[in-house]
């Protein structure tokens, strides 16, 4: 299982980043659909329908796959002998971020159920204020693996 881990390692690091790339673009996307959704359309007009397809098809055909392949060829890549350091801090600072991000995933598809259900209480400022959340944890993440303080 080793070897075949080491002989794939570069494919699972390019399938890695591109599935990155993928969830990063839908979790900072999906709290800027929120933002105009939370100030432009009404609970049940065409907008708010609108709103809730672009958010529902973001979240099912990008965002929870991109995740759940971020995450299966990060822990593959984990498992490749030699590519962690264990006793260093940023295994354990990435670990932290990606938890977090993961986190935020999960707040925003609880946020897109209220949309669906019209009980969204938040509005557009605070929607732009979590859109900086996955920026700060983006930041932690890159810094850990290419510095690796």
């Amino acid at each position: 299982m080793t070897d075949a881990l080491i002989l794939a390692y570069p494919w699972l690091r390019a399938l890695h980043i591109m599935a990155v790339i993928a969830w990063m673009a839908g979790l900072f996307y999906l709290p800027r659909l929120f933002v105009y959704h939370a100030e432009r359309a009404k609970a049940g007009d065409v907008l708010d329908v609108t709103f809730q397809v672009m958010e529902e098809k973001l979240l099912k055909v990008i965002m929870h796959p991109a995740m759940i392949v971020s995450w299966g060829a990060g822990l593959c890549l984990v498992a490749v002998p030699g590519v962690v350091q264990w006793d260093a801090i940023w295994p354990w600072t990435k670990g932290a971020a990606l938890i977090g991000m993961t986190w935020f995933h999960v707040w925003l598809a609880a946020r897109r159920i209220e949309f669906l259900q019209g009980s969204n209480s938040l509005t557009g400022r605070r929607y732009r204020i979590m859109n900086e959340v996955p920026t700060v944890l983006m930041v932690v993440i890159v810094l850990s693996v290419v510095i690796r303080p």
